[in-house]
């Protein structure tokens, strides 16, 4: 006896070997033995043998046309069999009788199963709607495979607009016919999506590339800002008798701090450390502070910055030169021999002065011309004795001379060509602002715990710095208190730390009480966006840093050896593994022949070239 069954999904054929009513032990042509359930069965036949059997019912179900069966069968249940019979016009053979179930069970579009071996024909409406489906997936699989081949040759297929290309780079629907093309296309060529749309020209620029994967994270919105109107400062500010200059390079259009000397009756300094107030402008759920509390800060590139404040609220309160600006002062009385004896902070308007610029300063007053007191310069007498009076503040902070590694550098690009310069710390332009920012930090942060009001602060214990609306020591500055609080136009921690101060120093309540949520929210929200911002900077630093190896031509060059095979670039600030490095101490100098630069992935192929002289 022979049997017709149904297993795991498939209509198969075997021999019955035994017959144990409820289960049958069977053997299929191709000799194979195992035990089926007798429910499975779905005819029983003695001739023809098994052999070639299912590729001839196969062969007579191919010559079936499913339309017409299901023309033919009704709207009611039916059997197989029964609809075999109706089909050939007598007993089905057993070829015919699997011809027609191996048909029906192939085309459950048409044929609803209902049991071992019965069906019931779709509802009309249900089988157009099913067919439509079937010929959308068609014609899916023959765009989807017209957008390979246009891929593996190289070429974007038509469809492949910019907005499909960015969706596809950034923030990709698996969903989506173009990106189960650029799947299966990766997959035929071995690229990675980026690799394979780059050599498609679906991406025209590399640094917008990088760029415009920051933007569509956090700034969706895009970068302008809407229409809104600039409010005058509240309150009225005494007018300061200072006379302030700042400190900045050429590109810095948000002058954040300005510095003023006076002598005194007694003969002591009035040194003022001058810091813009935009907190008189906006007041926190203002329109502009919700626009600052979601930017939190100004984002610095080569060639381009992202600014936290619309420009006309940068206009009105950047410390330019030639006006009285409303500030944020800090005044010390300090002594010929630069001891602190006195501070006061006071809400002022102002005169600027002078907006200094380094490129113009650096020249006339640096390391040599500190200690040669020589040249003749404009604000020459003020800058030496700010000079002086911060080597004491840092001496006072238990800080030495500084033990960098490495210099920093300055980045330009004009015309899509980049110039890197070194700039190394701590030069005197460095200190004087640096250790005055510190100094007037440290204090505001005192004076806010003191009094009671809450800030958000900057404390380091163990190594490590994080933000806190509790105050603490900062280890590292070698001060009792820190926070935040001399950049409020680009930083909108300062932003909402110089708010306490002006309440305090007008004797109103604070806007931020005490484990204030949105002080809690800030610090939170300012945090994370704070690293982002920083990582873009370091990505596009270095892209610029590629990009100007190639502009250069440069195809070997000096490292420092910084660990093991990571080595550090001469003239630039480009950190990169070198395969192959001989084991040498940290410090010693290499010479690295550079290939390969690729601007999408961000790296370049180095080769161990020989030793250098230190």
């Amino acid at each position: 006896m022979n049997i017709l069954y149904e297993e795991d999904g498939a209509i198969k054929v075997a021999s019955v070997m035994a017959d144990n009513t409820s289960s049958l032990q069977v053997e299929t042509p191709h000799g194979k033995r195992s035990k089926i359930k007798a429910a499975n069965v779905l005819l029983r036949f003695e001739a023809p043998p098994i052999a070639g059997f299912m590729e001839a019912a196969e062969t007579a179900a191919a010559e079936l046309d499913p339309i017409f069966l299901w023309e033919c069968c009704g709207a009611e249940e039916f059997a197989f069999a029964d609809l075999g019979r109706e089909y050939y016009g007598h007993a089905p053979s057993p070829v015919e009788a699997a011809a027609v179930a191996l048909k029906l069970h192939a085309a459950p579009m048409y044929f609803y199963k209902k049991g071992k071996g019965r069906y019931k024909a779709a509802p009309e409406e249900n089988l157009k709607a099913a067919l439509a489906s079937e010929e959308k997936k068609r014609k899916q699989a023959e765009t989807i495979a017209a957008h390979v081949a246009e891929l593996v040759a190289g070429r974007l297929p038509e469809g492949f607009t910019p907005q499909v290309v960015e969706s596809l780079l950034y923030a990709p629907d698996k969903n989506t016919l173009e990106f189960k093309a650029l799947d299966k296309a990766c997959a035929e060529t071995n690229l990675n999506p980026v690799k394979l749309l780059d050599r498609c020209g679906a991406i025209p620029s590399a640094r917008d590339y990088h760029l415009n994967r920051f933007l569509r994270e956090h700034f969706p919105e895009g970068t302008g800002f809407p229409e809104i109107e600039i409010p005058q400062p509240m309150g009225d500010p005494a007018h300061s008798d200072a006379m302030a200059f700042s400190i900045d390079d050429a590109a810095t259009t948000e002058i954040d701090d300005a510095f003023s000397i006076k002598r005194m009756d007694n003969g002591n300094w009035r040194i003022g450390i001058h810091i813009a107030a935009p907190g008189l402008g906006f007041a926190p759920g203002d329109r502009l502070d919700e626009i600052a509390s979601r930017r939190l800060s100004t984002v610095y590139m080569p060639g381009q910055k992202i600014t936290m404040l619309p420009e006309a609220l940068v206009e009105r309160y950047t410390l330019a030169a030639g006006r009285r600006c409303p500030a944020l002062s800090l005044y010390l009385e300090v002594t010929p021999e630069f001891a602190v004896v006195g501070q006061e902070s006071a809400l002022d308007h102002v005169e600027i002065a002078a907006n200094l610029r380094h490129e113009a300063l650096e020249p006339v007053f640096n390391g040599v011309t500190v200690v040669s007191r020589e040249g003749d310069y404009a604000w020459k007498d003020e800058l030496l004795l700010l000079w002086d009076f911060t080597t004491k503040l840092k001496e006072g902070r238990g800080k030495g001379e500084s033990s960098r590694n490495f210099p920093d550098y300055n980045f330009a690009v004009v015309d899509d060509r980049v110039s890197i310069t070194e700039r190394h710390r701590d030069t005197p332009i460095d200190r004087v602002v640096s250790e005055l920012m510190i100094h007037t930090n440290a204090t505001w942060g005192k004076e806010l715990a003191e009094a009671d009001y809450a800030g958000i602060y900057r404390n380091q214990e163990g190594g490590k710095v994080r933000m806190s609306v509790s105050p603490g020591t900062h280890q590292g500055l070698g001060v009792s208190h820190y926070m935040w609080s001399s950049s409020p136009l680009r930083r909108y921690v300062d932003l909402v730390n110089q708010r306490q101060l002006i309440a305090r120093l007008e004797g109103k309540p604070a806007p931020y009480g005490n484990r204030d949520e949105r002080l809690l929210i800030a610090m939170r929200d300012f945090d994370l966006a704070y690293e982002a911002y920083g990582n873009i900077q370091d990505q596009m630093e270095r892209y610029w840093c590629l990009r100007w190896l190639l502009q250069e031509q440069v195809s070997e060059t000096g490292a420092v050896v910084v660990k093991e095979n990571l080595v550090k670039l001469d003239h630039l600030p480009l950190f990169t593994r070198v395969p192959l490095l001989p084991e040498v101490p940290a410090g010693s100098r290499v010479a690295i022949e550079v290939s390969k630069v690729d601007l999408l992935e961000v790296t370049c192929l180095c080769r161990y070239v020989g030793p250098l002289e230190q």
